[in-house]
């Protein structure tokens, strides 16, 4: 299983990109591996705001419905228009493909607070 080092990972499975003043987030292999295979992604809006640790969309597998957990708070810039028609890319590519949401943080303090991979890795092995 593959824990990309450049990124921030939140106890809840979502991984963070820093790209500038943006950052792009996903779900983990470990987390799409758990889910089974993916059926539907429901993502929020350009515009609407997310707030840390708090639900901001969900993905639906054959087995369950999981909420998806903001790792940071702020502005959605974009959304993986993709995964509407192509929902498997979460199963396929989680950290190109599947890429979920880019968003510009309204406090960027709470990206140092994420987990590095190490620190993930050594969470989801003891699982």
């Amino acid at each position: 299983m593959t824990t990309p080092k450049e990124l921030r990972y939140s106890e809840e499975h979502e991984w963070v990109k820093t790209e500038g003043e943006t950052v792009r987030i996903g779900i983990t292999h470990f987390a799409q591996s758990e889910l089974g295979d993916i059926v539907f992604v429901e993502l929020p809006e350009v515009g609407d705001e997310i707030k840390a640790d708090e639900p901001f969309g969900s993905v639906e597998s054959v087995k369950t419905v999981s909420e998806l957990y903001a790792p940071i708070s702020g502005k959605v810039v974009a959304v993986n228009e993709d995964l509407n028609d192509s929902p498997e890319f979460v199963n396929e590519s989680p950290y190109e493909k599947a890429w979920m949401v880019v968003v510009e943080p309204s406090d960027s303090t709470e990206i140092e607070k994420l987990m590095t991979a190490e620190a993930y890795e050594e969470m989801t092995n003891e699982g």
